[in-house]
């Protein structure tokens, strides 16, 4: 099939296998590592990208769903070479220690900022519930959203 769809804020037109993960669409046939593979079952959150404003993992959406749509990759967060203020957060405030989970986190986070800009911490604890950070840094990352709410969330 003949996928379109946008991605990080460019239209994508490109044949595409549509049983294809949304996953390895992304990192193999578009070259967005930042996507990462844990668990492969949707559980670890790993693979977390932004799929028309909601954070969805990856690896459970098959690329024939996103015809489209709009998705957003960790990459996608960056402008003119700026970081996003949620990025910024997360490295000022030690959020990311191995960096594995980052990313997902990142996006899930961003979705929760997106549709309540000045989330209460319980937010912030369901935003990230479904992805796994072996290092244990959740308080970090809590400490991170609230930072970028503080800093202004654009």
């Amino acid at each position: 099939m003949k996928l379109v769809c946008t991605i990080n804020g460019e239209k994508v037109e490109r044949e595409a296998d549509p049983c294809k993960r949304l996953l390895d669409f992304l990192r193999d046939d578009c070259g967005l590592t930042g996507v990462k593979e844990g668990c492969s079952e949707g559980e670890c959150g790993a693979c977390t990208v932004l799929l028309d404003q909601k954070a969805v993992t990856s690896c459970t959406v098959f690329t024939g769903q996103v015809m489209g749509k709009e998705i957003i990759t960790i990459e996608g967060l960056e402008k003119d070479g700026e970081l996003d203020v949620l990025q910024k957060a997360f490295i000022e405030n030690g959020a990311i220690q191995c960096g594995f989970c980052t990313p997902g986190m990142i996006l899930s986070c961003k979705a929760l900022l997106m549709e309540y800009p000045n989330p209460s911490d319980e937010q912030i604890k369901r935003a990230i519930e479904g992805n796994l950070c072996r290092c244990t840094g959740y308080e970090k990352i809590r400490t991170a959203v609230r930072a970028a709410v503080k800093e202004g969330v654009n």
